[in-house]
């Protein structure tokens, strides 16, 4: 199955995300939060997001979803194409559909490809 790790620069932030997206996608999916600097406070923390990884790494890939600006520049120096790639979606909603998407057993491509329909999404 295809692991998601969500990058915030708040662990309470990409905790929350987590609970709510395995809520929705099951509680057996993959998914893993990488928040917050080394030090607990806001920030981002390579160490974390590799812990994240191999936390969440079945072999079948994992899509990286951060939040915003060095979040997205540190995520970028994990990417291992076609095994670790990132995002660009909105951060719950690509997370959720990605989550869905890995825990019905899509390939990565299709996860990826789930999180960036979150994009079209409309709320009204």
């Amino acid at each position: 199955m295809v692991g998601v790790v969500l990058v915030s620069h708040s662990a309470g932030l990409a905790a929350a995300a987590v609970e709510l997206t395995r809520g929705i996608a099951g509680r057996e999916t993959p998914v893993a939060a990488a928040g917050g600097d080394d030090d607990g406070g806001l920030g981002v923390s390579m160490d974390r997001i590799e812990a994240a990884v191999r936390e969440v790494d079945q072999g079948d890939g994992v899509l990286l979803i951060p939040d915003l600006g060095s979040a997205v520049l540190t995520a970028r120096l994990m990417e291992q194409p076609g095994r670790v790639v990132l995002a660009d979606v909105p951060f719950v909603e690509g997370a959720i559909a990605a989550a869905v998407a890995a825990g019905g057993g899509a390939a990565l491509a299709g996860v990826l490809s789930a999180a960036e329909e979150a994009r079209t999404y409309r709320k009204l």
